[in-house]
């Protein structure tokens, strides 16, 4: 058999190919959509409040703040991992620079990082956690937070001392 442009576009062929196109752009766009709609918890720390958006899932975490432009000041997003183990966080794909907490199940600061924009450095607990909490850069030094401080709401308010 002879290949022909008449052979390589038939109509069926072409179909698969306007498909395959579709799916690969709407793959693109829906991954590069910052994730908004996350369920919400008030969480606070000392008299300051936030706004945190909850990532439970393998998904949701891989996505985290991914592709947003801006974020306003008292938001963030808590990451929540079936058990503590040491979180190490990157910033691929994210356009803005952030803080982030890494945080012991009674909601205790374990340490603070900065990270930079659409960096591959890895920012890492010092010790086993299971939340991380990223919030815009420099918010915790800016209320004079450190390790030590400790966030209240949920979960955190349902840990037994």
């Amino acid at each position: 058999m002879t290949l022909s442009a008449r052979n390589l576009l038939s109509p069926t062929r072409l179909a698969w190919l306007i498909t395959g196109l579709a799916l690969l752009a709407h793959g693109l766009v829906h991954a590069q959509k910052p994730q908004t709609s996350l369920p919400r918890a008030a969480l606070s720390v000392g008299m300051y409040r936030i706004d945190a958006q909850i990532a439970t899932t393998s998904e949701q975490h891989a996505t985290g703040l991914m592709f947003r432009t801006e974020m306003p000041q008292q938001e963030g997003m808590l990451f929540v991992f079936e058990r503590p183990t040491q979180q190490c966080f990157w910033m691929k794909n994210t356009l803005i620079p952030l803080s982030v907490a890494f945080v012991a199940d009674d909601g205790t600061i374990v340490n603070l990082d900065e990270m930079k924009a659409q960096t591959l450095n890895a920012h890492c607990s010092e010790k086993p956690v299971r939340y991380v909490l990223e919030m815009n850069t420099g918010w915790f030094a800016k209320k004079g937070l450190k390790a030590g401080n400790k966030l209240q709401g949920q979960p955190f308010d349902s840990v037994q001392p």
